[in-house]
């Protein structure tokens, strides 16, 4: 093989610095031939991640050391996106695992290890973030080294080398002391001293998986994974292998690898190596592309089920078509199926009513960036109120069912293990450390849906959550989890101080002043569990006469925003979220109030 190389991941729990340390690696490797701002996270490139400051889509790049080609994919952290963590492990013959050297491996740290420990990955542990005040390694080691055990590591894999880095300075070492480190070198020498090189047979048949897909606007759909055995060539033919077993010619228009972030085109590319191709137009993840003579598939990508489902439906609210600029079902239908070509985890099933689909994914997170993605996209679109997907496991109705980890400050640890215990929530662990309780609950899934925001009113915005599947268990029977009136409009127009004023007085607010509403549009949440409506249109009215109050200013409430994880956590089975790429609205199903009565009784 020409050049040696490493394929390595990097994996980690949310907000541990994965994305920070892979800057440090390509910026001391001149991988870069742009310059980026010193605090650029370089490998977040969407928007979105960048906003939520998570990795959701993982990413490739790579770097020379010492005549070495290091091909680094940066994994998302989080358990929704675990259908990209599925298809890495694939591609990569080891692991980086970066722990915060304060808070040590949390659950999603244990989702991300699990899969690489059972790929049989040899793991380099970084304890990042040793620059912080109260970090505290030794303790972190020893937590690390327990996670290892617990997950089934082999005696191989528990025996792990230990780099000890702080990201944001570029700095690593093979111990903690940080006036002794001067750049990341350390971090490269491990990986070449302990992670295998990518073993390959450049003389057997052609054998790629396909593990990611882009797009690029002159090639087009691009498949993007490691060559296990064989060469590929601008302009071969090649056998595509489908999810059914299905066998089609096809030739190479553009064979690309990884320079630094940039893909660059090159003539061949050899097994091992991890590279881009172009020409195959119906590509998808998890397919296999072999030689034309000797096809042979290898294994599918299997990925952990859906767990929670919504209906998306077209927009059908009164000022549907104002802000969007796609609107009818065509094009929300075309928008999901291009989605399902990137993301193995989603599903989507048609419903009886032509412009309504049932969409299914990994969690709460997973579908809502879905939409966030759609609304930035210019769709507008109702959904629904996010539910848990029931199955039979050996004939017991059975739901899923998340660990959940809790960490709140003591004080607060009374209402939320009364709250969690309401929702069938099971506690399994509970300690105390320096004022602030760690709690660990196995808890239904739809126990946890509209719990966050309750949890952080409750903690007064200090309580931090974490949750991690944990398979299917029997059905624990039905709760109120959410119980909660609306403040519903009552007639269309523009919102005015005076009846926003007299609103406010049974709940709490979800609008300001001239603001347009419709009636049936939820404008507020009442203070009982019922909904009510009200008109906050009215106007006073005036006359020539002078009243005793008529000097008084009107104090409005600040209104409560709500960001759309806040509306799909509110909302009730009796409303829908109107999602445009300018507004999120909340609505009742049905918008005029006698038919709502009506349904009601019947």
């Amino acid at each position: 093989m020409s050049t040696p190389i490493r394929n390595i991941a990097i994996i980690a729990h949310v907000d541990h610095g994965k994305t920070t340390l892979v800057d440090a690696l390509l910026r001391q490797s001149n991988a870069l031939k742009r310059n980026f701002g010193e605090g650029d996270l370089i490998m977040d490139s969407n928007d979105l991640e960048r906003e939520r400051g998570i990795t959701i889509f993982s990413k490739n790049a790579s770097v020379e050391f010492e005549g070495v080609k290091i091909n680094i994919v940066d994994t998302p952290g989080h358990a929704d996106f675990g259908g990209e963590v599925e298809r890495i492990m694939r591609m990569v013959d080891g692991a980086l695992l970066l722990v915060d050297a304060k808070e040590g491996p949390m659950p999603q740290t244990k989702f991300v290890l699990k899969k690489a420990i059972e790929a049989g990955h040899k793991i380099i542990v970084v304890i990042n973030k040793i620059d912080k005040p109260d970090a505290r390694p030794a303790w972190v080691l020893d937590r690390t080294f327990d996670l290892f055990v617990d997950l089934g590591a082999s005696d191989e894999q528990a025996d792990f080398p230990v780099i000890y880095a702080a990201g944001v300075q570029g700095k690593a070492g093979e111990t903690p002391d940080l006036s002794a480190m001067t750049d990341i070198r350390p971090v490269f020498e491990a990986v070449l001293k302990y992670i295998p090189p990518s073993q390959a047979n450049l003389d057997a048949p052609l054998q790629m998986l396909t593990v990611n897909l882009a797009y690029d606007n002159y090639k087009g759909k691009m498949a993007i994974g490691r060559i296990y055995s064989g060469r590929l060539r601008k302009g071969q033919e090649i056998a595509h292998i489908n999810r059914d077993g299905i066998v089609k010619r096809a030739k190479l228009t553009a064979v690309m690898t990884f320079r630094g972030l940039e893909r660059v085109d090159v003539e061949e590319a050899e097994a091992g190596d991890i590279c881009g191709i172009a020409g195959i137009a119906d590509v998808s993840i998890g397919e296999t592309i072999a030689d034309p003579e000797n096809p042979v598939a290898l294994p599918i990508i299997a990925v952990e089920e859906a767990t929670v489902k919504m209906t998306f439906g077209i927009n059908t609210s009164p000022f549907a078509g104002r802000e969007g600029k796609y609107t009818t079902s065509r094009n929300l239908k075309e928008r999901l199926d291009r989605e399902l070509e990137t993301d193995v985890a989603l599903r989507v099933m048609p419903t009886d009513a032509g412009d309504h689909w049932v969409v299914a994914g990994r969690g709460e997170l997973h579908l809502a960036i879905l939409i966030e993605k759609m609304r930035r996209e210019g769709y507008e679109l109702e959904v629904s109120k996010p539910q848990v997907i029931m199955k039979e496991v050996n004939g017991v109705l059975s739901e899923p069912t998340e660990q959940c980890y809790i960490e709140v400050p003591e004080s607060s640890a009374g209402i939320v293990i009364e709250k969690m215990g309401r929702r069938h929530g099971e506690m399994k662990d509970m300690r105390v450390e320096n004022g602030n309780a760690y709690l660990e609950f196995l808890i239904p899934t739809r126990g946890l849906i509209g719990y966050r925001s309750e949890m952080l009113t409750d903690t007064k915005g200090l309580g931090i959550m974490n949750t991690l599947f944990a398979g299917f268990k029997p059905f624990k029977g039905e709760f109120e989890s959410n119980p909660h009136g609306s403040l519903v409009a009552f007639e269309d127009g523009v919102s005015i101080g005076y009846g926003l004023g007299n609103s406010q007085e049974r709940g709490q607010l979800f609008i300001g002043p001239a603001v347009e509403v419709y009636a049936g549009m939820v404008v507020g949440q009442n203070a009982k569990a019922e909904d009510i409506e009200v008109n906050v249109c009215k106007e006073k009215k005036l006359s020539n006469m002078r009243s005793k109050g008529d000097g008084e200013a009107l104090r409005l409430d600040v209104p409560r925003a709500m960001t759309l994880e806040d509306t799909l956590e509110y909302i009730g089975d009796d409303e829908l979220v109107e999602v445009t790429p300018k507004s999120l609205r909340i609505r009742k199903t049905i918008l005029d109030h006698l038919a709502r009565k009506r349904s009601q009784r019947e």
